[in-house]
């Protein structure tokens, strides 16, 4: 009995250290809207994961969808409401240079450019971290 415990125990701690199945972010409406800039981060912050994963496996659809979703992001981000006070006089600025990497992101991947899709992943994802609401350690 001893020995069933401890082997069911181990089954559940691998289950639990699976990463969870990709869910692909549903798109924002076309007409852009004010939306609190913590959703927004969110979002970005999540295509970007999105967008590194599918490029580690030459996911080329998936990454280009993953800069679609960005720029659109980037586009609200420039709307965004609830902006922290840190945020406030670089948003427009920030929001633009992250739409401009994701558009340059989605033109490396339908080009499979790597050398490209790294450096612009990079930016991104110091963009995002740039964005962030807290200061965070």
């Amino acid at each position: 009995m001893h020995k069933v415990w401890i082997l069911g125990s181990l089954t559940l701690a691998l289950a639990a250290c699976q990463s969870a199945p990709d869910r692909p972010l549903a798109p924002l409406p076309d007409k852009v809207t004010a939306m609190p800039y913590g959703r927004l981060l969110e979002r970005a912050r999540g295509l970007a994961t999105q967008a590194s994963e599918s490029y580690y496996v030459d996911n080329w659809v998936g990454l280009e969808e993953a800069a679609k979703g960005l720029e659109q992001t980037a586009q609200y981000m420039s709307k965004a409401e609830d902006v922290p006070v840190k945020h406030r006089d670089t948003l427009a600025t920030a929001s633009a240079d992250l739409g401009k990497l994701a558009s340059s992101l989605r033109a490396a991947a339908q080009a499979k450019d790597q050398k490209k899709i790294n450096t612009v992943l990079t930016n991104i994802q110091a963009k995002v971290r740039e964005m962030r609401l807290g200061d965070g350690l």
